[in-house]
């Protein structure tokens, strides 16, 4: 997989939409119960049955979305000893929640450094210029928009599933797409890791693309085996993304960039614009 770390598509204002999100991203992820000691390593049991509590609460579970059925019991975020040694706490749940309303705060959560600096990566790099030419209002409308068709698409996949479904992925995978729909000849520069980390210049149309088709195949369960990751909500939400910025390509100026690939010492990104 490259690894993109800056784009030739220069934008015309500020991007607050995109920096608050990934202000509320990190600020919820650092603030998460439990999550400290899970990402550290060494979580203790009581470290990991309030951070299961936590995501219960707050995570879509697809069964939930799709059938509209809570769980007679949850997590309480207690410990406790039973017949088979020491484990977490459950008891009938002591709030009221909203499989509909959980969609949009699962958006925020994460459940490791890695998960979210990835997202936060490509929501930085390609989020800028989406909102740029859709709007502040808008762009963060959009950005709902696509996580709510990732997540229910998922789950209309998976509507038998119990897991929780966190991340950013859904909504990301969405300006993905709205940004090949509107930027497809822009130039993305990337790291390809080839023995060494090599520097390309690529067209977007080949970055997010190759993306796609990545996201498309461990969707249907080739080139993976296991694992917990929600492909095909990053499927359902990149088409989402170009379906709602289809509207806006005819009048989307194109990036200042020629085309053509560079590769090694040419290929260092200028920021002098």
């Amino acid at each position: 997989m490259v690894i993109p770390v800056h784009d030739v598509n220069p934008v015309r204002r500020t991007p607050w939409v995109t920096y608050a999100l990934i202000a509320v991203n990190v600020l919820v992820f650092i603030t998460t119960p439990g999550i400290a000691g899970s990402v550290a390593g060494h979580s203790d049991l009581s470290q990991l049955c309030r951070l299961q509590a936590f995501m219960d609460h707050y995570a879509a579970i697809p069964r939930e979305l799709i059938h509209h059925q809570l769980p007679r019991v949850v997590p309480t975020g207690g410990v406790g000893v039973g017949p088979h040694g020491p484990g977490c706490l459950v008891s009938p749940p002591g709030y009221d929640k909203s499989p509909a309303l959980s969609v949009f705060t699962a958006m925020f959560l994460h459940g490791s450094w890695l998960h979210l600096l990835g997202n936060m990566l490509f929501l930085l790099i390609f989020g800028n210029n989406v909102e740029d030419r859709m709007g502040h209002i808008r762009y963060l409308l959009f950005y709902a928009v696509c996580g709510y068709a990732a997540g229910y698409g998922f789950a209309l996949l998976n509507a038998g599933s119990g897991d929780p479904l966190i991340g950013a992925s859904g909504a990301i995978a969405g300006v993905l797409g709205a940004y090949l729909m509107l930027y497809p000849r822009a130039r993305v520069w990337v790291l390809v890791p080839f023995l060494v980390f090599l520097p390309l210049r690529l067209p977007a149309w080949l970055v997010l693309g190759f993306w796609f088709a990545l996201q498309a195949m461990y969707s249907s369960g080739h080139g993976v085996s296991g694992g917990t990751v929600a492909y095909a909500a990053h499927v359902m939400g990149f088409v989402a993304g170009m379906l709602l910025a289809w509207p806006l390509k005819p009048g989307t100026p194109p990036p200042p960039e020629p085309p053509g690939l560079l590769f090694g010492r040419r290929a260092r990104p200028h920021y002098s614009w």
